[in-house]
Formats: structure tokens, C-alpha cells, sequence
């Protein structure tokens, strides 16, 4: 038999592998006024002119709020067996503090009833960056206080739901918050400090622990407490001595400002020392990092592309192709001689390279880091300009290609002795792409945005074939 006929083995994956999609409140729930919910940050964010792309908002998202039966339904003819979701604060607890409104958790207690009914494993995300407004206007999280009431957040949330959910996720991406939020300023609440950013993340790690702490104070011993990071794979220009110290910098500031306390119950030494200028980081109270640093049941980790970056200088100066908006302000502070570059390869609508091996790269990194903790990668897809074709059929090549090899590259770290647990694609279906609008389409189902009508795409097709068999169909199946 020539080597061009051997047969191809199949990626198969764990049998309790689980095939899940993700998607968060304000990206499709829409209702921001019904039932007692209050403005979040977003709202106030997306209503300001010149914020989004547009002028979009989610006051109406992709209704969610009231589609979610036709939604799990679709999710269950997929074949999916698990849904991760985030809880919006301010329909829980409106000011961001005191007792909840009810019926704002009603409505998650008859998702999770529908998902359960539909054999559907929930995963509930308690903060993908939705402040309450109030919580805001009283400082936000550069604030202590801010992690206080997260805590109290937790509890209730953890109260109404733990007995049904088994998976929670205590924060969604905390360098977003910190560092677009009030670093570079292109999310929500727009703010542009140096040091608020800093503050943010210490408060963001504090309120990561005492969260913990609360969901565990009240749910049973069996569930599940992690956290979501979306950890950068950093990759130095060069091997010179300056390239690999800008790498050091940015992988403190995209790493270990959160892996740091979390994981091992400290801040990076070097990360102190490159940010001194800006901090003394004398806002860290005694017993703060022993409180982030919380046993965790696993940790999530959102992946999408590579970081290639060098030491600044006139000859290598390009543009900030760091992947996170446009701003004059930098989500970076105390890094301002570094550099980023574009890396080289196919990209996504986003701009973002498409590089599988980063992926591998993440994984075996936080096998490393963090020995004996299960993973989930708890993000991963990719944005294209997809359009219905006259057949009425959605056809996206591009994304099957990019979800086999991503999810080729978890099985390849699975191989390797990564324990790797599940995959939650990102995203369930076209939704509110925060300061993007809804022009950058990253679903496995369109949704028309005039009708709201939903159709799965060929890679929805393509997914459901994977979580039903638990292998990798061919790239051309859908």
C-alpha cells in the first residue's frame, strides 16, 4: 500500500468528553428593562455614542431572554451535553447589592430546568463583565468594596441554583475587566487609568477567592468551583535578550497577574517590579492573595491566537496588533516598550492569526502550572463574514477547518497527558459582539438580526457530527 493510501486514524476523543457551546447575558439575552433588571456597564457603555460599532446595543441582543425553550431545543438537536452560560448581575441583584429579585432568578432556574430536561450538563458563569451600574458609579472594581458584593453574589446565585448545576465559573475572563475596561478603555466602563486597571485586577483576584468561598458555603460538596482565564500565548520576535524580556512582561501582565495569585498565592516578582512606577500594590491587604488563592475543582481556558511581541524600537515599531480594539491607551500597563506584531498566517474577520499550536502550547503550559487540575477550554471559535446562501443554507468552510484543527490540537494535548475535559465552543450562536456590534459573526448558528430567525451554519452541522460520534469528521463533512 503506497503511503498516500494508509488509512487516516481518527481523533477520538475521552467518552465523557464534553461537546458544549458558550455564549453570556448580554451578548444575547436582550430584556434589559424587564422583570427589575438594571443597567449594567454595558448598557451604559453601548449607549454612549462612539463606544460600539454602530451604535449597537443589547437591549434586544438575540431575545434569548424569551427564546431560551426553542434555544436548548436547537442546542439539544445538535447533540451537544453541555451549555456554559453567565448570569447577568444586575437581573439578580439589580444595585449589585441586597436581597435578589426573584424573578430574575426565576428565569435561570427554568433554563437550567430545560437544559437539564434536555440532557444538557449547565455550566453557569457568575460575571462575563456585566457590572451593575450602581456598583460602578460607586468606584467599579478598582474599588474593595466591589469585591465584597461579588461575594454576597455568589451566595445568592449559588443558593438558588447550586443543587441543579454541578459546573461553576466564578469570572469570565478578568483581564478583559481589568485592563479593556479600564486600562485601554475599548469595554465597558471605557475607562482609560493606569493604576485603576492594576487596582481592578487585585480586586478582580480577590473577588475570584471570596466568590469561591461563597458558592462553596452553600452548595453541595460535589460541584464543581473554576475559573475562566483567557491566557496569552506570548512568543518572543526574537531570541535576542530584549525580545525575551518583553515577553516576560507581557506574560506577567497577561498571565500571571491572575495565574500568580490564583494558582500559587502571589504576584510575579517581575510583574511588581515592571509595574512599580505606576503602584507600590500597597492596596494588597494581608490574607488577599490566601483568599485568591482558593482550591480550584478545574480552571477554564480561552484560547483564540497568538501574541508575538519584541522590544520597541524605530526599525521594529509596527502597528499594536494586540487583538484588543483600537485605543490610543494601552491595555498594557508599565509596557510601553514593547512592541506588538502581527504574526504570520490565515486570520479570522477579527484579525486574529489562526495558529492550532498555540492551543497545544496553552494546554500543556497550565498542566504544568497547575498539576492534577482538570481543564476545560472553556472559549474557542472564530468570527467570519458568513452569509445565507440562496439556498437558505449557511456555509462556513473556514470555521469547520478552524474547529478541527483547534480541536485536533486538544486531542494532541490529551495524547501528551493534558487532562483536558471538555470543549465549549465559542459561540453558540451570532450575537452582540461587545465594542464590535454585530458585525463580527463568531456562531455555529446564524441568526438573522432583522427576524431573529436562527439557522445552524455547515460547522453546526459539522460540531454535531464530533459531539455524537466523539471523533473528528473530516474537514469537508458538514
Amino acid at each position: 500500500m503506497s503511503e498516500s493510501a494508509q488509512p487516516v486514524t481518527p481523533v477520538t476523543f475521552p467518552p465523557a468528553f464534553l461537546w458544549g457551546a458558550a455564549t453570556s447575558a448580554y451578548q444575547i439575552e436582550g430584556a434589559v428593562r424587564e422583570d427589575g433588571r438594571t443597567p449594567s456597564i454595558w448598557d451604559t457603555f453601548s449607549h454612549t455614542p462612539g463606544r460600539t460599532a454602530g451604535g449597537d446595543t443589547g437591549d434586544i441582543a438575540v431575545d434569548h431572554y424569551h427564546r431560551y425553550r426553542d434555544d436548548v431545543k436547537l442546542m439539544a438537536e445538535l447533540g451537544l451535553n453541555a451549555y456554559r452560560f453567565s448570569i447577568s448581575w444586575s437581573r439578580v441583584q439589580p444595585t449589585g447589592r441586597g436581597p435578589a429579585v426573584q424573578v430574575g432568578l426565576d428565569f435561570y432556574r427554568r433554563l437550567v430546568d430545560e437544559l437539564l430536561a434536555h440532557g444538557i450538563k449547565p455550566a453557569i458563569t457568575l460575571y462575563h463583565w456585566d457590572l451593575p451600574q450602581e456598583l460602578e458609579d460607586a468606584g467599579g472594581w478598582p474599588e474593595r468594596d466591589t469585591a465584597l458584593r461579588f461575594a454576597e453574589y455568589a451566595r445568592i446565585v449559588g443558593e438558588a441554583l447550586g443543587d441543579r448545576v454541578e459546573n461553576w465559573i466564578t469570572l469570565n475572563e478578568p483581564w478583559c475587566s481589568a485592563f479593556l475596561g479600564y486600562g485601554s478603555g475599548v469595554h465597558a466602563p471605557g475607562r482609560t487609568e493606569p493604576l485603576a486597571s492594576l487596582r481592578a485586577a487585585h480586586y478582580l483576584n480577590l473577588a475570584h477567592g471570596l466568590g469561591a468561598q461563597a458558592l462553596r458555603s452553600v452548595m453541595p460538596a460535589r460541584n464543581q468551583v473554576a475559573v475562566s482565564l483567557n491566557s496569552s500565548v506570548v512568543r518572543p520576535f526574537s531570541q535576542s535578550a530584549a525580545d525575551l524580556a518583553a515577553v516576560r512582561k507581557i506574560d506577567d501582565l497577561a498571565n500571571g497577574v491572575f495565574h500568580g495569585p490564583m494558582l500559587h498565592g502571589a504576584y510575579p516578582a517581575t510583574l511588581l517590579e515592571a509595574t512599580s512606577s505606576i503602584t507600590d500594590w500597597s492596596y494588597v491587604q494581608d490574607g488577599d492573595l490566601r483568599t485568591a488563592n482558593q482550591p480550584l475543582d478545574a480552571l477554564g481556558l480561552n484560547y483564540y491566537t497568538p501574541a508575538l511581541v519584541s522590544a520597541a524600537d524605530e526599525s521594529r515599531q509596527g502597528p499594536r496588533a494586540d487583538g484588543h480594539g483600537a485605543s490610543s491607551y494601552s491595555p498594557w500597563p508599565g509596557a510601553d516598550d514593547v512592541a506588538f506584531h502581527q504574526t504570520p498566517g490565515e486570520r479570522t474577520e477579527m484579525g486574529w492569526t489562526i495558529d492550532p499550536t498555540g492551543l497545544h502550547e496553552l494546554i500543556m503550559r497550565y498542566t504544568r502550572e497547575a498539576p492534577g487540575l482538570p481543564l476545560y477550554i472553556t472559549e474557542n471559535g472564530a468570527a467570519y463574514d458568513d452569509k445565507v446562501d440562496s439556498d437558505g443554507r449557511v456555509h462556513d468552510p473556514e470555521r469547520i477547518a478552524y474547529l478541527h484543527g483547534h480541536l485536533a490540537a486538544v486531542r494532541r494535548a490529551i495524547t501528551d497527558g493534558a487532562d483536558v475535559r471538555g470543549y465549549y465552543l465559542w459561540s453558540l450562536m451570532d450575537n452582540f459582539e461587545w465594542a464590535y456590534g454585530y458585525g463580527k459573526r463568531f456562531g455555529a448558528v446564524y441568526v438573522d438580526y432583522a427576524t431573529l430567525a436562527r439557522t445552524p451554519k455547515s460547522s453546526a452541522h459539522w460540531y454535531a457530527k464530533a459531539a455524537r460520534t466523539g471523533q473528528l469528521p473530516p474537514v469537508e463533512a458538514a
